[in-house]
């Protein structure tokens, strides 16, 4: 069973990124940086969830950053992805079963500076919070 995001702005955009295979929410927040939707399953209700993250993308995987704009705490997407990795990827109309990994060390800072490249605004967030945050790759099934 899905259950829409209780922000309003994550709702509308899932809403007309579904509705539009992307085209008319391709990019995150009204920024020129492009978005993909994340579906997970909720650690706490067991219903589906779909959450727009950055499109950070290299070789058929993708990144999905945990930055919370730098909150103090993760976005409650993290803790779905640990609690189950399997997930749906929406690019555009392209969907793929993916499964999430968190990573680490170098392949943590690989991914990162990916992220990085395709917002910067990453870094700042990072500098806001005490928290390391969080890197998952996601590939396909």
């Amino acid at each position: 069973e899905y259950e829409p995001s209780s922000w309003d702005w994550v709702r509308a955009h899932v809403e007309k990124y579904e509705r539009s295979d992307g085209a008319d929410a391709p990019n995150l927040r009204d920024t020129s940086y492009p978005a993909v939707v994340v579906t997970s399953r909720g650690v706490k209700t067991g219903k589906l969830r779909q959450n727009p993250v950055m499109r950070v993308e290299h070789e058929g995987k993708y990144a999905a950053i945990g930055s919370k704009g730098g909150d103090p705490k993760n976005p409650a997407w993290v803790e779905n992805l640990r609690a189950d990795p399997h997930v749906e990827l929406q690019d555009g109309a392209q969907k793929w079963d993916m499964i999430a990994r968190e990573v680490d060390g170098e392949e943590r800072d690989e991914w990162w500076a990916r992220g990085v490249a395709a917002y910067p605004d990453y870094e700042a967030y990072q500098s806001w919070t005490d928290r390391k945050i969080p890197v998952f790759v996601l590939e396909r099934e």
